[in-house]
């Protein structure tokens, strides 16, 4: 299957996020690319959305924020199970993976007969430059 080329509007939010030290709120990124002709929300959604879609981008729903994969493998590959540490002193957010954690959950969904579309943790908690400097 070949892959879309991204629009404008995806690869400056894809950049913006790149680039941002944490998560961004989809009207943070909008504010960051006012200079590029960024005039609505509904933009910044629409590409955000295809980037999601892509594997590119992730969503942490307790920030309503959005940040950038780290471990992207191709624009089409499902990661399973995504885990996200989050910082609640400086914000930082590390993205992993864990094929036992996949595994262990996989069978828990399948003893009650859900069947799952995405499953996202969210790890809230302090970083080791944050619990080193308390």
């Amino acid at each position: 299957m070949a892959t879309q080329p991204l629009t404008r509007n995806q690869i400056l939010v894809l950049d913006a996020l790149t680039g941002a030290e944490g998560p961004l709120s989809a009207y943070t990124i909008l504010d960051k690319l006012r200079d590029h002709g960024f005039r609505a929300p509904l933009q910044v959604y629409r590409a955000l959305d295809k980037l999601r879609e892509l594997g590119l981008v992730h969503r942490l729903e307790s920030l309503n924020a959005f940040v950038a994969c780290t471990q992207p493998h191709d624009h089409h590959t499902d990661h399973g199970v995504t885990a996200f540490a989050i910082c609640e002193d400086c914000g930082q957010v590390d993205e992993m993976h864990d094929a036992g954690i996949e595994e262990r959950l996989s069978v828990l969904a399948g003893v009650r007969h859900f069947k799952t579309e995405k499953t996202t943790i969210e790890i809230r908690g302090h970083c080791q430059n944050c619990s080193a400097a308390e």
